[in-house]
């Protein structure tokens, strides 16, 4: 809603009130060095599951740079390494509490691990 000013003359402008306060998402900076991209696609029924997943895993230092809904249903979570070592596909399989390792190397893709989420990953405090 507008605020109304009067000013000198009889001449009256409108003023919009202040803009609100920005929501804050800060997410931890992953180090360079210590860096895994992650790709996650959403492979269950349920709706928004990929976009929880995401705050997740950035709130844990994962560089996320994509999210959205995988080519078919699975029936369970799996973590795909993509390259670089196992390791990486350990970290976000900690910090999802879910999913299988798989290694499938696809330096196509330009992530470390892709996560294709299924029916048993559960979104948590994150909701949907």
């Amino acid at each position: 809603m507008a605020a109304v000013v009067a000013v000198a003359a009889g001449v009256r402008l409108l003023v919009p009130p202040p803009p609100p306060e920005p929501r804050q998402r800060a997410y931890p900076i992953p180090s360079p060095d210590h860096r895994v991209t992650v790709e996650v696609l959403n492979g269950g029924r349920r709706a928004g599951a990929a976009r929880a997943a995401t705050r997740l895993l950035r709130r844990q230092g994962l560089d996320v740079v994509f999210f959205g809904n995988a080519a078919e249903a699975t029936d369970s979570t799996r973590v795909i390494v993509r390259r670089g070592d196992q390791a990486r596909g350990r970290e976000v399989r900690r910090a999802l509490g879910v999913g299988r390792i798989v290694v499938e190397p696809d330096t196509l893709r330009r992530v470390d691990v892709s996560v294709i989420l299924g029916p048993d990953y559960s979104p948590g405090e994150y909701g949907l």
